[in-house]
């Protein structure tokens, strides 16, 4: 038996689960100016979070041919490593994603990151055995594209109304309304709230304490 509404979260990783966006926008400005670019302001850098590593620094800097972008994604990665070790999970997050577990929910990761970096992560002792299964943008497609929700939901025999994706950005929310599944956006990330509701979320939580309590009461 399965619990509630939901067999299957999915979560978005950087601005939702791990307090990543303001490093992320840092580092893409930086790699940007290393290659010469015009360097994205603090939005159009936030923007693209979420999105595929190269498919993000091509929107952020339109302006760096594609002979660049190799090295443009060789420097993020370059100043991105710089600063790994300051990074961590929201506060709370480990308390919600244990409560969940707890309930027998199915717990999945839905990233723009790559495969070598969410594996990276997900070393930590902290994060073993926490998430059930997870999907990456070069393995996959970037988001909105729906195919990192279409196989997570073949790899567990969900429905898409039994399935609720939980993301910073409208690329997220995006990414569950073309796989005709419900969301559920955080409005501390990396884009402004504002931006949502177009894309009908079942809630916007303010805080993980506000997105905890939501999931436990509503999935």
């Amino acid at each position: 038996m399965r619990p509630r509404r939901f067999d299957l979260i999915a979560f978005d990783w950087d601005g939702t689960l791990y307090d990543s966006a303001q490093i992320i926008v840092r580092c893409i400005q930086r790699a940007v100016a290393d290659v010469g670019g015009q360097v994205p302001s603090d939005k159009a850098a936030a923007y693209v979070i979420g999105l595929g590593l190269m498919q993000a620094l091509a929107h952020a800097a339109p302006d760096v041919p594609p002979a660049k972008y190799a090295e443009l994604g060789a420097r993020y990665r370059f100043h991105y490593q710089q600063h790994q070790d300051d990074l961590s999970l929201f506060e709370g997050v480990m308390p919600l994603l244990r409560e969940l577990k707890a309930r027998h929910h199915w717990l999945a990761v839905a990233t723009g990151k790559s495969r070598r970096g969410l594996d990276e992560t997900l070393r930590s002792t902290l994060l073993q055995g926490v998430f059930d299964g997870s999907r990456t943008a070069d393995e996959t497609a970037g988001k909105p594209h729906p195919r990192m929700l279409h196989e997570l939901m073949r790899e567990f025999g969900t429905e898409p109304g039994r399935t609720l994706m939980v993301g910073d950005t409208t690329h997220d929310l995006q990414m569950a309304l073309n796989a005709g599944c419900a969301s559920v956006g955080v409005s501390y990330g990396a884009h402004e709230p504002d931006s949502f509701a177009a894309l009908r979320p079942l809630h916007v939580a303010h805080s993980v304490r506000e997105l905890h309590d939501w999931l436990l009461e509503n999935a």
